[in-house]
């Protein structure tokens, strides 16, 4: 039997969840899995990397990586080793009269996004860059970048200036996005139409599932729509597409609600069919009306205990693959 084919798509922490979750499904399926990622990170030390040297953002590339890093106790070194991040250094000892104060040009960057950014360097593509960075970590997927080229992120956001609530402003920058105040109106990328990695839209083409969130929905589900050669092969792919709702709203959906959620899907793209909805048991709430939004897009809402224990508002990768299994293993 073949394996089941699995493309996720997101980027950061919801993003690292469900490829975590997806390894936990490893035992049960044979599951050959790809990561679809953002390339819209502007903060941090992606961001840094980015405007000093150009290339892609590697922190949600990075991320997904580790995820997917293998359990040998050598691969699980080098995944903390490409999850460290160099503190300020501390000062030499004086001597004599104190030198002046300079920037510590490490303090604040991940190893692994400098390891990405060498490769990509070293070998002129960061596809082949991210490979090798995945057979480093013995990883059990293949990770992709949803365009070669870095993408900026805006929004039209209303109620930005709480002085003026019905004013609607621009916000630049996928992390501005991310921890606006207002209500995001509308999205786009700059580049408007950036060119679909290849290897992307094959893994895409030749899928049994795709796997959208969770995840911040502006700045990392909903990019992947945006990329004119992936949202085709999304539409015309022959796999299912399953949708993993997230357990509250962040700061760039304050006020959407879990329907909502789904509603953006359809208006970003129209032409998407969904044919199943994973949801918080806990977290939904009153599962109506997200019932009904799911339906709206050819969905069947599931829900299941996949959050963590403690009350955060995480998801369980235990759990979460878990309620994968028997949606993933389905006709198998």
């Amino acid at each position: 039997m073949t394996p089941t084919r699995v493309v996720a798509f997101g980027g950061g922490h919801g993003l690292s969840a469900s490829l975590r979750a997806l390894r936990h499904c490893v035992p049960g399926l044979d599951l050959d899995i790809t990561a679809v990622v953002t390339v819209g990170d502007d903060g941090g030390s992606s961001g840094r990397l980015r405007a000093e040297r150009g290339g892609l953002p590697p922190g949600d590339l990075r991320q997904a990586l580790v995820a997917l890093s293998g359990d040998h106790p050598a691969t699980r070194r080098s995944a903390a080793l490409f999850q460290h991040r160099f503190a300020a250094a501390a000062p030499a000892p004086a001597l004599g009269a104190p030198a002046p104060a300079v920037g510590d040009p490490l303090a604040g960057h991940a190893v692994g996004n400098l390891l990405l950014h060498g490769l990509t360097e070293l070998l002129g593509d960061p596809v082949a860059a991210l490979d090798h960075a995945g057979a480093m970590l013995g990883a059990v997927g293949r990770v992709l970048p949803m365009s070669r080229q870095p993408v900026g992120i805006e929004a039209r956001v209303r109620g930005v200036d709480p002085d003026h609530p019905d004013e609607v402003r621009t916000v630049c920058g996928q992390h501005q996005v991310a921890v606006t105040s207002g209500t995001v109106e509308s999205l786009r990328l700059t580049p408007a139409a950036p060119a679909a990695c290849a290897e992307a839209v094959t893994a895409v083409r030749a899928a049994d599932w795709l796997i959208f969130g969770p995840g911040s929905w502006y700045t990392s589900v909903l990019p992947h729509l945006l990329v004119p050669g992936l949202a085709d092969a999304i539409v015309s792919s022959p796999a299912r597409r399953l949708v993993t709702l997230n357990l509250v709203a962040e700061k760039e959906t304050s006020g959407l609600s879990l329907p909502d959620h789904l509603d953006t899907l359809r208006r970003y793209l129209p032409e998407l069919k969904v044919d199943m909805v994973l949801a918080d048991s806990t977290a939904v709430g009153d599962p109506v009306a997200v019932e009904r939004a799911a339906e709206s897009l050819g969905a069947r809402l599931v829900l299941a205990p996949v959050a963590v224990v403690d009350g955060t508002p995480r998801h369980d990768p235990a759990a979460l693959g878990a309620a994968l299994v028997p949606v993933l293993g389905a006709d198998r």
